[in-house]
């Protein structure tokens, strides 16, 4: 009678965790709309083997350990506009780790401002800097998280000898002159960080590299190279694209629960993810390891200079997105579509800034209506339209958004100390009194 009773209960049991499997569950209905989750799970920053890198640039812990120090090591801020700009800017003044990579403010200003704030939100402009002389990024800066499985870096994806630009030859250098290194066939990051350090007024020789005792872990990183490259913007350049590559967020709540752990994500995220994956749609565009993709698309909102940003103006031609580069009418105003981790750690939102907040971002999808007049309508998405989201929808999607692709743990990209001394990621005098380090 015991065995009976037993296997009674044991059959209840089964019957029990079955009902789970009801399509009402959310974690079946998240597996179902999402199929195969491999594609979405990104690898640990130690997976070399299974991060996306160049061929010219092979990750070694090596690399990865000097691009770290030098991202945040103001010694090389050495071409800065005027005296006071000299030594008090970094990589990371632009791309803060607590704002997830990105400006805590609107612009990101590197030589020509002071001062940081929590996240970078306090930085100004330095009286001294005309608005046309400080090195101010003419977008809202791109995170650099995930960036690895970016194929064609910058907005207009004008980095990058593949991928999208493996047909786009004719106007490499024509329309911006750095990226005549696409010809080198680097690498996108590589590329980018050698014209980007020059661009943020950044010099690296063996003279000043040895006086910040970073000589040692060039030569680590780079045995093989030519002194020449080596002490130069080309290595600086391939030890921070290492680094770089190695920024994964496998620590969120999404890339936890797609590894078993069920308990990651709370039930509204869930909710929020199916909305993403399913009736939404956002895995239209959204569908690479990094919830990013290399498509370019036209989503008619405003550009920089609308919301205060200096050095940019109606005429910039970044605000002609895919088209600025690659010179074709069918291109214009479409921007890469960004990555998505970390993205609540700070506003505002697309290349112009325009949303303070990811559920401003969720609204502007959901109502589906361009702002932005000079983007002619025929350009535009067609996934720009009326999505008919509830107002339990909108915040269920934020959820996912704001929490569930959120890694909590972005601390352990961030060196304790530089070999200079310097207090990072910026040596201004507010700075240094915003971070405690004097």
């Amino acid at each position: 009678m015991r065995h009976i009773i037993l296997l009674a209960i044991v059959y209840a049991l089964i019957l029990s965790s079955c009902s789970h499997e009801a399509p009402n569950n959310l974690d079946y209905e998240l597996h179902k709309v999402i199929g195969n989750t491999a594609p979405y799970t990104l690898p640990k920053s130690t997976d070399f083997a299974n991060i996306p890198q160049s061929p010219s640039n092979p990750l070694t812990k090596e690399k990865v350990a000097l691009g770290k120090m030098l991202f945040f090591e103001p010694a090389f801020a050495n071409e800065a506009k005027y005296p006071a700009g000299l030594g008090t800017y970094t990589c990371s003044t632009c791309h803060v780790v607590e704002a997830g990579f990105r400006p805590g403010r609107m612009q990101g200003i590197a030589d020509g401002a002071n001062g940081y704030g929590q996240i970078g939100e306090r930085r100004h402009k330095m009286s001294l800097y005309a608005n046309n002389e400080v090195d101010a990024q003419g977008a809202r800066p791109l995170s650099v998280l995930n960036v690895a499985f970016v194929e064609n870096t910058m907005w207009n994806g004008s980095f990058g000898h593949t991928g999208p630009n493996a047909t786009t030859r004719s106007a490499w250098g024509i329309t911006d002159v750095f990226t005549k290194l696409n010809e080198l066939e680097l690498g996108a990051l590589e590329g980018q960080n050698i014209a980007g350090l020059e661009v943020h007024r950044m010099m690296y020789t063996k003279e000043i590299i040895e006086k910040n005792k970073y000589k040692a872990m060039f030569d680590a990183a780079f045995p093989d190279m030519t002194e020449e490259e080596r002490y130069s913007r080309k290595g600086a350049s391939f030890a921070i694209s290492a680094y770089l590559r190695s920024l994964m967020t496998d620590e969120a709540p999404f890339q936890q629960w797609l590894k078993g752990n069920k308990n990651a994500m709370s039930d509204q995220e869930k909710r929020g993810a199916i909305l993403f994956f399913g009736k939404i749609g956002c895995v239209s565009c959204h569908n690479g390891p990094n919830l990013g993709s290399m498509q370019f698309a036209a989503l008619g909102v405003d550009d920089l200079f609308e919301h205060g940003g200096i050095k940019t103006d109606i005429n910039d031609a970044r605000n002609l997105g895919r088209g600025g580069f690659t010179l074709q009418k069918e291109d214009l105003y479409k921007f890469r579509v960004p990555q998505l981790y970390n993205l609540g750690d700070s506003g505002p939102y697309f290349h112009g800034g325009s949303k303070n907040t990811l559920e401003d971002v969720v609204r502007y999808f959901n109502d589906g209506i361009p702002e932005n007049k000079r983007v002619p309508k025929e350009q535009l998405s067609p996934y720009l339209r009326p999505l008919g989201m509830t107002e339990e929808e909108i915040k269920d999607l934020t959820a996912f958004l704001a929490k569930g692709l959120r890694d909590p743990n972005l601390q352990r990209y961030k060196p304790t100390h530089t070999l200079s001394g310097m207090c990072f990621p910026n040596n201004d005098l507010e700075s240094q009194i915003d971070l405690d380090c004097r």
